[in-house]
């Protein structure tokens, strides 16, 4: 197998010792690198049952077999890990520069055991790994704790060498269950509390450096698909889209489908989108597109606010995503606010999602009067004061709602109207419109996730008619596939309507030298697909978390729309039977 180094380290934090080790060939053909090794090492390696925030539970670090190649949209790395929010499977991606120092110090993956007597910093090279007191950056923002590393790190290795570094912030410290890990400044592997769980590790940052270069199967056929690639797509609607108004393109897009999660999951449409749409970030802030390393479609969007209380701060972002919580389910209606809110989060170090649908929820609990905490719709500054809350985990509602959503569901009495999948809130795609998202929250290993098979894009294209149940789940399946073997490599998902079926399979066999037909590429992902269920079955998954959280099946307020339980149970049902599950 060629692309991999077949190298793994592993790193005991309790007895500060490393090994490196190999594993048998047969586990890249069977599951390839990224998400395919890192499932097989957790389910491998990972006690059942474990306790998330134990010292048992494995931290892994993966990148994939193009990591650090001339493959577009390959700057990426994975982390896996089982979650604190959920107690399922955890997995999380991040871009930037960082995933290809990662690959650089030429290991498959890091696999992070134990639990340091002190607050550490770690420092990950071809040799293997060392260890650092970082006591003096406890308690410090993400901002200064990678301004701080930067600086102590500036002039250490050789010339080049590729070197980056991933970090904690406060949240994480203080186990807050939906924790981020975040690099380069604003790129963040921010879902499911995987910083939580490097945070429960007394692991503050690890600084990642090398000059290893992966071997390929066909190294000018890989460099020729990237050069006919970039020819072929630099007109490409989907990257003049992105280039051009990045994530935030979608508030304008889910608004007219009447699929915008408003006010805390109760509506479709938010009446003052206009004022927090691209339209109005680009025109109200200072914006530049802004890339991840070998990408050229630059949905990043270096921000620079130019007017109100928060002139002058800069931050890339906000994604549609934050956009969609904070200003759809929290109704903040200023552009400014939100991007206010974005760098509060960033600077804690907690993701965006769970957090705006946190303040949305803490929201309606007080309208209703299951909550004596004051805060109300649209009010920004009640917002960030209780992010802070959260973070330092305040007596009341602060130590409420950083346990996640099931824990103050309970708390208030409101588990009806609660919305999560396995304890993971969704992304900005209102499943009672697109009922594919509701078949891909439902399914997904992590929780209610958008990114398994990014299944509104065909929704929404007309590739298949959103209201439709029948024949959805074969689709999905096709979706999810394809998009699984995008996380072993670990491709950017924005890059899927570039990476077809051929191309990729084209890709994949000059990388690896392995069959690259459909067939065999769908049995991988089926091998990657079954292998994380494998594991959440033995974490305790049952039937009654294979399904929408029970606020769901009633119709939202504004058009009506609705999903039925017979509607989800006849997706799942087709699902199952056809990946020949039960």
């Amino acid at each position: 197998m060629k692309g991999f180094f077949n190298r793994i380290l592993y790193v005991d934090l309790s007895n500060q010792k490393v090994e490196i080790k190999t594993v048998d060939k047969s586990v890249y053909k069977n599951f390839l690198g990224g998400k395919g090794l890192a499932t097989w090492l957790l389910t491998e390696l990972n006690p059942p049952g474990v306790d998330p925030l134990s010292p048992e539970n494995r931290l892994i670090f993966a990148t994939g077999p193009v990591t650090g190649t001339a493959t577009w949209g390959s700057s990426r790395y994975g982390v896996f890990t089982k979650s604190p929010l959920t107690g399922f499977y955890a997995e999380s991606y991040s871009g930037g520069k960082v995933p290809e120092a990662i690959a650089a110090t030429g290991f498959d993956a890091i696999v992070i055991n134990g639990k340091s007597d002190g607050l550490t910093l770690m420092e990950i090279t071809p040799e293997g790994a060392f260890f650092h007191d970082a006591g003096h950056l406890s308690g410090k923002d993400t901002f200064e704790t990678e301004s701080a590393v930067k600086t102590e790190f500036k002039d250490k290795y050789p010339k080049g060498w590729k070197t980056g570094l991933s970090v904690i912030g406060p949240a994480a410290e203080a186990e807050v269950k939906f924790a981020i890990i975040k690099n380069d400044g604003w790129r963040c592997a921010g879902r499911a509390g995987t910083g939580t769980v490097m945070g429960s590790k007394n692991l503050k940052a690890i600084v990642f450096s090398g000059n290893k270069k992966r071997e390929v199967f066909d190294k000018k056929r890989l460099i020729q698909l990237a050069k006919e690639m970039a020819a072929e797509a630099k007109d490409h609607p989907v990257v003049q889209a992105y280039k051009s108004m990045g994530t935030s393109q979608m508030v304008k897009v889910m608004n007219n489908a009447g699929a915008f999660p408003t006010r805390y999951w109760t509506k479709g449409f938010a009446p003052h989108w206009e004022k927090i749409s691209a339209d109005a970030l680009h025109s109200q802030c200072d914006v530049t597109p802004h890339a991840c390393a070998k990408c050229y479609l630059s949905c990043g969007r270096m921000t620079k606010v130019m007017q109100g209380p928060h002139k002058g701060l800069v931050l890339e972002g906000p994604e549609y995503e934050t956009l969609y919580t904070f200003g759809g389910l929290c109704m903040i209606e200023k552009i400014e606010e939100i991007v206010r809110l974005n760098h509060v989060c960033d600077s804690l170090g907690i993701d965006t999602i769970t957090a705006g649908n946190l303040a949305a929820f803490a929201m309606m609990a007080h309208e209703q009067n299951k909550s004596d905490y004051p805060i109300q719709f649209g009010d920004a500054q009640a917002i960030e004061d209780l992010l802070i809350k959260i973070v330092t985990n305040e007596e009341g509602i602060g130590q409420i709602l950083a346990q996640g959503i099931r824990h103050a569901a309970k708390v208030f009495g409101m588990e009806d109207q609660a919305i999560h999948v396995k304890g993971m809130e969704p992304a900005g795609y209102e499943p009672r419109v697109l009922k594919g998202m509701g078949l891909a929250y439902a399914s997904s290993d992590r929780g209610a996730c958008h990114l398994r098979a990014t299944f509104y894009k065909p929704e929404l294209a007309g590739m298949i008619d959103p209201k439709q149940t029948e024949g959805k789940a074969k689709l999905f399946i096709d979706f999810e596939d394809r998009l699984t073997l995008f996380d072993t490599l670990i491709l950017c998902k924005f890059y899927r309507d570039l990476y077809p079926w051929e191309l990729l399979g084209e890709m994949i066999t000059a990388a690896t030298g392995i069959d690259g037909s459909k067939e065999n590429l769908s049995d991988i992902a089926l091998n990657v697909a079954a292998k994380a269920r494998e594991f959440n079955l033995r974490e305790g998954m049952t039937q009654s978390h294979e399904t929408l959280a029970p606020a769901f099946f009633t119709p939202l307020t504004d058009s009506g729309a609705a999903i039925t339980k017979d509607e989800m149970d006849y997706m799942l049902k087709d699902y199952q039977k056809l990946r020949n599950w039960t």
